[in-house]
């Protein structure tokens, strides 16, 4: 029996529960919407049951708060999950295929082949080449008057291209790394642990359609022409990101833990036991496809985001609770 069965056996056989633990990206979340700061609480859960994540949850920059009983899953492949199109096999020391952005500058660039270097070192990830894009993928982000960030990608074909080559090579997961402009001006305040990371809803665009078109675990990094370390004092929320030049180590560990993606043949979204959202960011196909197929659904209250979709809106059927600790001891 192939090893990756046998793991997948075990995972689905033994008493523990398989839950899914969700914070979107963007969306200015007070306890995940920073630098892996909601993965103590996915670190707790998985004490209780196997867990699948979105990569906000444990990327944290140069640290990763992710484990063995965690499967990582990049937005549109939960989505396509939730649906019952797709299926999840677990996997492990994936081959990584990394994507950068040809308009990184060579400093900024070389950092990030460092960083590869070092990753592969000390974890062992297998990452098999890197392949620049032909063209600049243009990234420009904003955030709207809610506090919500978004942005628009000038080429993201490029992208798509690049990441074919890497497949070719024998690639399993995929990598991305885009230059993106500095957003302190943007929001000064996430340093403080408040307001929206400016740049994480157009980085989940990017992942989204990287997935989308090719159905492998993607993670996506930003590069800046900046990266030099701070020595200014921040929030605990945000710090990882402050003491680190690159954040590609966590999306280069979490990719080479993520499960492959296939059409059946693995774990569905018929063995999930619970889903666990935010407290009004309720508005998505996860908490929609849960609700349809009686899979209960906890709203977190101490999570707030900017966001104002609530369960009034939504769904009687979803379980309101006042904090995490709430929710851990009632699944």
């Amino acid at each position: 029996m192939p090893l990756f069965l046998l793991y997948y056996l075990d995972m689905i056989n033994i008493d523990e529960k398989l839950g899914v633990f969700i914070v979107p990206t963007g969306i200015g979340a007070s306890i995940g919407g920073y630098a892996g700061d909601a993965s103590g609480w996915a670190r707790k859960f998985t004490q209780k049951a196997n867990l699948i994540v979105n990569p906000n949850v444990v990327n944290a920059g140069c640290f990763s708060g992710i484990n063995e009983k965690m499967l990582y899953v990049e937005g549109d492949s939960l989505d396509e999950f939730f649906k019952g199109n797709l299926t999840l096999t677990p996997s492990n020391n994936n081959k990584i295929g990394v994507v950068f952005d040809s308009g990184i500058p060579q400093d900024v660039l070389n950092v990030h082949i460092n960083t590869i270097n070092a990753v592969k070192t000390v974890y062992g990830i297998d990452v098999i080449g890197y392949e620049l894009t032909k063209d600049p993928v243009g990234v420009d982000f904003s955030l709207d008057n809610n506090g919500v960030s978004a942005g628009s990608v000038l080429n993201e074909k490029t992208l798509l291209d690049a990441s074919k080559k890497l497949l070719a090579k024998g690639a399993e997961a995929i990598a991305l790394v885009c230059l993106f402009e500095d957003p302190e001006d943007m929001n000064e305040d996430y340093a403080n642990g408040i307001g929206t990371d400016p740049v994480g809803g157009i980085e989940a665009v990017l992942s989204h359609y990287i997935s989308a078109e090719l159905r492998v675990p993607c993670a996506h990094s930003p590069a800046f022409l900046d990266y030099s370390i701070s020595s200014e004092i921040v929030n605990s929320k945000s710090s990882a990101e402050y003491i680190t030049p690159t954040f590609l180590p966590c999306i280069l560990i979490g990719l080479s833990m993520a499960p492959l993606i296939n059409l059946n043949n693995g774990i569905s979204v018929d063995d999930v036991d619970f889903l666990i959202m935010p407290y009004n960011s309720l508005g998505s196909i996860p908490v929609f496809e849960a609700i349809k197929r009686n899979i209960p659904v906890y709203a977190v209250k101490e999570n707030n985001t900017a966001l104002d979709i609530t369960k009034d809106k939504i769904s009687p059927h979803i379980i309101e609770v006042e904090d995490y600790e709430t929710c851990f001891n009632l699944i």
